[in-house]
């Protein structure tokens, strides 16, 4: 078994790989002292071709690959596959893999649980057992055993080996929309941006003032920059109590910050210290105008529980008539904003949620389909006028 090093071994691999309806691909990273993802290995498997890429190699330029995830004549097969996409967007030029089709998103349609892992996916649909010995693998380090290297391509073999399997159920289950919408927000650049401006979004909002909002919003801006520039996880530059902390306080010295707790002794006199009381000073001069607009869930109307609970049991019985995981179709805010609002803003009233489920539920709200016990069993029974 032999790692491909050279770009031209690259290119000629690429191209039988490109004679095929669909490809297989995976990838192994490490990510635990760095904000990007390393890269590590990457995996493919099409028709006959087999291939393990080195992107560590000197000699090796990952542009034939990436030629290959662009083109659309050839399916891409991946499993879980967010991390995977969101390494080959920030190493492609924002590149996208498409056509997708996330094994994972298809296996909870066709009824095989929620989230389903790769391994039981594997024992599930083909009835192999995957050796777990060289999962914890330093992907790092050269060279790879022979054993690593057949750990590492057995994940794409086998995931070549399941992809017509279940093409072909979601096909006889009239099922293929619904993977096919799910892979939208998996293909929309926007699922792997990561703004500094827009980090904020990760945060638990505690308070809903102008200069609270604005002084996190700039803290956590300031972080992301940082980590991104100095490639280290957000943790190691200030831990998420920290930023809260900022924001409580605004400083908008380097006195004032080095008054904080959550600041480690002697950060203010750094240079990080000075970017981010520029920040804030910047963020806090008119914290009206940058501070992030947050939309104030209007407060629930009352009696509303029992309707809630009624989904509830309305969406168990359409999840198993479906033979799919309830979370699936719908989660329990979803529910809740259901049962306050006939046009809420949620998954389940879109698409094909909407057609399995939506619909019916608001039919429920209305009165129009009732909840009856049959035999021991909840079933649903549409009434008649």
């Amino acid at each position: 078994m032999k790692l491909i090093t050279k770009t031209k071994d690259l290119a000629a691999v690429c191209d039988a790989l490109a004679q095929n309806e669909f490809v297989a691909l995976d990838t192994e990273f490490i990510r635990e002292t760095t904000f990007w993802p390393q890269l590590c290995l990457i995996q493919a498997a099409g028709g006959e071709t087999e291939a393990l890429i080195d992107p560590l190699s000197d000699e090796l330029d990952l542009a034939p690959l990436f030629e290959l995830l662009a083109d659309k004549s050839t399916e891409k097969v991946f499993h879980a596959c967010r991390q995977d996409l969101e390494i080959f967007f920030h190493k492609g030029s924002e590149l996208i893999p498409q056509p997708l089709f996330d094994t994972q998103i298809a296996a909870m349609a066709v009824g095989l649980g929620d989230s389903i892992s790769y391994d039981n996916l594997v024992r599930e649909l083909l009835g192999r057992h995957i050796d777990k010995g060289s999962r914890f693998t330093d992907w790092a380090r050269r060279p790879l055993s022979e054993k690593q290297l057949a750990y590492a391509l057995a994940d794409v073999t086998h995931l070549r080996d399941l992809y017509p399997t279940l093409k072909a159920r979601l096909k006889t289950m009239e099922r293929e929309h619904w993977v096919a919408e799910e892979m939208k927000t998996l293909t929309n650049p926007e699922t792997y941006r990561m703004d500094p401006e827009s980090a904020w979004k990760r945060l638990k909002i505690r308070k809903t003032t102008k200069k609270w909002l604005a002084a996190l919003k700039a803290a956590a801006a300031w972080r992301e920059s940082e980590a991104q520039v100095r490639d280290i996880p957000r943790s190691r530059i200030i831990k998420d109590d920290g930023l809260y902390e900022i924001a409580h306080a605004a400083p908008t010295s380097i006195e004032q910050l080095g008054g904080l707790r959550a600041v480690p002794k002697g950060f203010e006199r750094s240079k990080p210290a000075e970017r981010l009381i520029e920040a804030l000073s910047d963020a806090l001069n008119n914290p009206d105008a940058y501070a992030p607009h947050i939309d104030r869930t209007p407060p629930t109307p009352p009696n509303l529980g029992p309707v809630v609970e009624m989904l509830k049991v309305f969406l168990r019985v359409v999840a198993e008539d479906e033979g799919v995981a309830p979370r699936l179709i719908a989660t329990v805010p979803d529910l809740e904003l259901i049962a306050a609002d006939d046009n809420a803003d949620v998954a389940a009233l879109k698409g094909w949620r909407r057609a399995v489920f939506g619909e019916k539920a608001l039919k429920l709200k209305r009165g129009e389909i009732a909840l009856v016990l049959e035999n021991g069993k909840v079933e649903a029974v549409e009434l008649e006028d």
